[in-house]
């Protein structure tokens, strides 16, 4: 895999170590970060990205984040890219913020932390097979709904699906309320109407999914978000039977159909069809899409 690597201002070998052993990033998971893709050079909806990290860092009592910097430095990585010849070849960028080196315990250390933008050949994934995870998001964790670098419980339900020939895996909140995937929020088209669930189910403010619903609302497609517990997991059962469809979303993914659930191989919903199809066309007019002001 081919990378471009920025890191506290300078650019760096993409094999060069860049953290402390001691970060908090690294021993505690004491970060926070974003991944977008690249389109036509530049990063898709990089206010919104930025604002969802600010947000985040704030939420974790991260102190120091700076959007300018950060715009700086993306801007090093893409022009690096475009030196070397391969800023065509790059299709994701990813931002990481860590707190820094401190003690080996929750407790923070007090010399900030690092700020790590990294660009990458990393292919999107092409189709979503996805099965039902045994586990659950906490809705009430102190970190639901930020992007955290403490991702380990999403890696051990991919690592599920993994071995279940899958590549997702959705999950229910603790009142067995539908709420996302392990790196994607869900839609499901039931009913003549395009659903997903509510934040408070504790699922993240996906960047996708705030889009979708924006621009399939200016298509005139009937898509809103879920009243609380009104999409609970036996919702993926019709999902499975052919009466309702779904599709995940994500940074990297778009607007993906679902191709398979639980060994079912799945329909399309014309609806989510149609926006999936529509998305990328808005998304290459309009790259860095200004979220609406709320009165």
């Amino acid at each position: 895999m081919s990378m471009v690597v920025w890191v506290n201002g300078s650019l760096v070998e993409q094999d060069t170590p860049v953290v402390r052993a001691t970060d908090h990033g690294l021993t505690v998971g004491d970060g926070v970060f974003e991944t977008m893709r690249i389109f036509g050079g530049a990063p898709f909806a990089l206010t919104r990205h930025l604002g969802r990290l600010s947000y985040s860092a704030q939420r974790l009592g991260l102190e120091g984040f700076d959007s300018d910097h950060t715009r700086e430095g993306i801007a090093a990585v893409l022009a690096s890219g475009a030196q070397r010849g391969n800023l065509t070849n790059l299709t994701r960028l990813r931002i990481t913020l860590t707190s820094g080196p401190g003690p080996m315990s929750a407790v923070r250390g007090d010399e900030g932390g690092s700020l790590i933008i990294v660009a990458s050949d990393a292919p999107a994934p092409r189709r979503c097979r996805a099965v039902r995870a045994p586990w659950v998001r906490n809705e009430r964790s102190a970190i639901a709904g930020i992007k955290s670098t403490s991702y380990a419980e999403n890696v051990v339900m991919a690592q599920f699906a993994a071995g279940k020939r899958a590549d997702e895996a959705l999950m229910a909140n603790t009142h067995g309320h539908l709420c996302e995937g392990t790196a994607t929020n869900i839609f499901l088209e039931v009913d003549d109407e395009i659903l997903t669930p509510p934040l408070a189910s504790g699922c993240l403010p996906g960047i996708t999914r705030g889009l979708a619903l924006e621009w399939g609302a200016r298509m005139g497609l009937p898509v809103r978000v879920a009243t609380i517990g009104e999409l609970d997991m036996s919702m993926l059962d019709r999902v499975c039977e052919g009466s309702a469809f779904a599709a995940v979303t994500s940074s990297t993914r778009g607007i993906q159909p679902l191709d398979r659930l639980d060994g079912v191989t799945l329909n399309r919903g014309p609806m989510l069809s149609r926006l999936s199809r529509e998305f990328h066309g808005f998304a290459r007019d309009t790259p860095d899409p200004v979220p609406p002001r709320h009165k």
